[in-house]
């Protein structure tokens, strides 16, 4: 059995600029899918697999990330402590963006001396993380990258005899064809953050594909199991309920007995209205009879009149009147 990886560093920082406007109200951390937030997917799946204390990275919106841990955070301290399902959480506040690279470098000193995960906070995956961290292990390699067939790219060159990351981008030129794409997990020895320069805004992908063109050992392991979804667009953050509510996926992991639920209990639906399964209303929403939601999503405080009918479309909070509405309406 492999040893049992205790930390990780949740990247939380990232702007989210494709999903604006719903970015410009909350960080793309804290996008509710079916109400719960995602960045607490990413936790969720960790503790699973023995994580007892995070380190999360901050930058757009930061306070809300700090209320979301913290009733009542120090938003002036450097990093505000907190906890979730009892677990300790650290946020470091980016001033400026670092990037990938770059905010693992500026975290060094909170991460400490064991191997860590690195997980994208915007990820919802229920991949095999044991596997992933058995390989990390059992290869000797300082870092390991989960790896999958995504769909949406195909840049990770990776030598399957070795076990060995051995270009990425074909930045090395090494005539091996990409086949995989990294799937925003890993596994890092702390001896790895040396090779991310200090204080530089920098994605650690080309700090690894220097360090592999130097002798650096990089693996990878291809977690084609699972479920693994991308949220980059208002298009995919939609489909992503689609998709939940017809596969009626939910992962292990979750603790929540009642997730996915369409409708918050704080809610009030009115008799009449109809709320397709693959709908959201949050809380304190109002939807009065007569109005139809079909792949629509309310966020709490939002005010759906009577006769209203929305499809594939996303509310934030505001109130809909009367009318027939699709994707390209109200955010």
């Amino acid at each position: 059995m492999a040893p049992r990886i205790r930390t990780a560093f949740v990247l939380g920082a990232g702007l989210g600029t494709r999903l604006r406007p719903l970015t410009d109200l909350v960080p793309k951390p804290l996008l509710p899918i079916f109400g719960k937030p995602i960045i607490t997917f990413a936790l969720d799946h960790l503790i699973a697999h023995g994580v007892e204390r995070f380190v999360i990275n901050s930058h757009h919106l930061a306070g809300q990330i700090s209320r979301l841990f913290s009733p009542n955070p120090d938003e002036r301290a450097l990093v505000p402590n907190g906890f979730y399902r009892g677990k300790e959480i650290q946020l470091i506040y980016e001033p400026a963006l670092l990037e990938t690279g770059g905010g693992i470098r500026n975290a060094a000193s909170l991460i400490g001396d064991e191997p860590f995960f690195v997980y994208s906070g915007d990820l919802l995956t229920d991949i095999d993380v044991g596997r992933l961290a058995g390989a990390h292990f059992s290869s000797g390699c300082d870092v390991t990258l989960a790896l999958r067939t995504t769909g949406l790219g195909t840049d990770i060159s990776f030598d399957t005899g070795s076990g060995l990351v051995v270009d990425v981008r074909q930045m090395l030129k090494s005539g091996i064809a990409g086949e995989y794409d990294f799937a925003n997990v890993s596994v890092w020895n702390p001896a790895a953050i040396t090779q991310i320069p200090p204080d530089k805004k920098t994605s650690f992908i080309p700090v690894l594909v220097d360090w592999i063109s130097r002798g650096g050992r990089v693996g990878g392991v291809v977690l084609a199991g699972g479920s693994w979804f991308n949220v980059g667009n208002r298009s995919e953050y939609l489909r992503l309920h689609r998709i939940i509510a017809r596969e009626h996926w939910r992962p292990a992991y979750l603790t929540e007995p009642n997730w996915p639920a369409s409708v918050d209990p704080a809610a009030r639906v009115s008799p009449g209205a109809e709320i397709s399964d693959d709908s959201w209303v949050g809380a304190n929403s109002l939807i009065e009879s007569a109005a139809k939601l079909r792949n629509a999503i309310a966020w709490p405080n939002s005010i759906i009149r009577t006769r209203a009918e929305l499809t594939e479309c996303i509310v934030t909070g505001r109130e809909v009147g009367e009318g027939v509405f699709d994707q390209h309406d109200f955010v």
